[in-house]
């Protein structure tokens, strides 16, 4: 749930009853990596590390954690650098038993071609990494012309779809362009943060993500959540999975890419779309969040933070966050920054919400979520949200998750974390 204060406490409380307990230190420094608490964070997981001598997840999480508070203390130093021409996709050879799709130039990008990509994918194969690279590099030079804040017009009569967090549940990601049609330049959408992380198909995820936005660039958009980030990426899944389907130098091209992608849109100068809120002090306009230098992780406070962070509360004010990071804004606190930069509505998502989608007190604020059953666990429906202009009302879409069968043989084996039962 993200509730990193709370985990700490929780955590405190597990030692303080057995200091022994090796999965309380761990899951603190978890905590703490978010926090940007590196020095906390070296000590729990050195304390795991001599609890569990023999566990590779957490010496390794320990050499990252110590990694990352020496370029704090030493940045100057180091060098987190990565630039696109380190890899040049045309030099990586394909083996003869490739069977998939490929993608030589970017002139030969249809939708049949992202349709083609998706089957593939889902019947668990992987596109080659010539391509994957080809398409993260495409991207990245694509959003690094655009601006922090995007402003899009849709045309009378028309509607644009907004979808909140995936997770990495790509059977999810399907089951809503089965529900709302594939994207095209009638049918545009735009995802609202948090692709990867948690679930098992992230790079399935972002990979038809890329794709879809390469071909449609004018109607199909990508904002930058708070999973879309060094710190986070590392700690929940998708960096050990980019590692494992291809390798540290793909990662680090979708790290760059995460880079890149804005932090908010206005849809027909009435929608704010932003994956977490507010920011924390008042006064603040469109014009202050466009000047946000974003090409970097979050840092710890400020604009940025808030915009990737902040949570809603129905109480008026401001409250602290459960999280441990930026803050949580109340009803009047929304009213104010949408009637100050002349905007009708936000919509964000960031948080898991049982039916799918929820709405703050007095309407000017709805939190969308479009993972179902969250982490296989979470029992809730998911949703997304359209707008038609030009009144620009929302509509929502509540939906379930789905179970996907795939058939081997007659040996049965259920992997908690997919969205699937395997049948070998």
């Amino acid at each position: 749930m993200e509730n990193y204060q709370l985990a700490i406490n929780d955590a405190n409380s597990a030692i303080k009853i057995q200091p022994t307990f090796a999965k309380a230190y761990y899951r603190r420094a978890g905590a703490y990596c978010t926090l940007n608490k590196w020095q906390k964070a070296v000590r729990d997981f050195e304390a795991a590390c001599k609890l569990l001598p023999g566990n590779a997840e957490a010496k390794e999480k320990y050499e990252w954690a110590l990694k990352e508070k020496r370029y704090r203390e030493f940045g100057a130093t180091l060098d987190y650098s990565f630039s696109i021409e380190k890899i040049n996709e045309e030099s990586i050879v394909i083996d003869s038993s490739y069977t998939g799709p490929t993608l030589y130039d970017m002139k030969d990008l249809t939708s049949n071609w992202v349709i083609e990509l998706m089957n593939h994918l889902k019947n668990e194969k992987k596109l080659h990494k010539r391509f994957a690279v080809k398409m993260i590099k495409e991207l990245i030079i694509h959003y690094k012309k655009q601006p922090t804040l995007i402003e899009l017009n849709i045309p009378e009569g028309s509607s644009i779809t907004v979808c909140g967090d995936i997770h990495g549940q790509y059977y999810d990601l399907l089951n809503i362009f089965a529900i709302n049609g594939y994207p095209s330049p009638t049918n545009p959408y735009l995802f609202n943060g948090d692709f990867v992380d948690r679930g098992s198909f992230s790079v399935e995820v972002i990979l038809t993500l890329i794709a879809w936005n390469l071909l449609y660039p004018n109607c199909f958009f990508l904002n930058r959540g708070n999973h879309e980030s060094t710190q986070m990426s590392t700690l929940y899944g998708f960096q050990g999975e980019v590692k494992a389907k291809y390798d540290a130098d793909t990662y680090s091209l979708f790290r760059e890419m995460f880079f890149v992608l804005p932090l908010c849109y206005v849809i027909n100068k009435k929608i704010f779309v932003v994956h977490g809120g507010l920011p924390s002090v008042d006064g603040v306009t469109l014009e202050d969040i466009s000047k946000i230098q974003r090409f970097s992780d979050p840092p710890e406070k400020g604009l940025m933070a808030d915009l990737l962070w902040s949570d809603f509360v129905n109480e008026d004010g401001r409250h602290p966050s459960k999280r441990g990071v930026s803050l949580a804004m109340g009803p009047d606190l929304a009213a104010k920054f949408l009637e100050s930069n002349k905007l009708k509505m936000l919509v964000r998502g960031h948080e898991m919400k049982e039916e799918g989608y929820e709405i703050q007190r007095g309407g000017k604020v709805v939190t969308v979520f479009s993972a179902p059953n969250y982490c296989d666990q979470g029992g809730n429906k998911g949703a997304f949200v359209k707008f038609t202009a030009p009144a620009m009302d929302p509509v929502y879409t509540k939906f379930t998750a789905v179970v996907f069968f795939i058939c081997y043989s007659s040996h049965i084996r259920i992997n908690p974390q997919w969205h699937m039962l395997h049948l070998y």
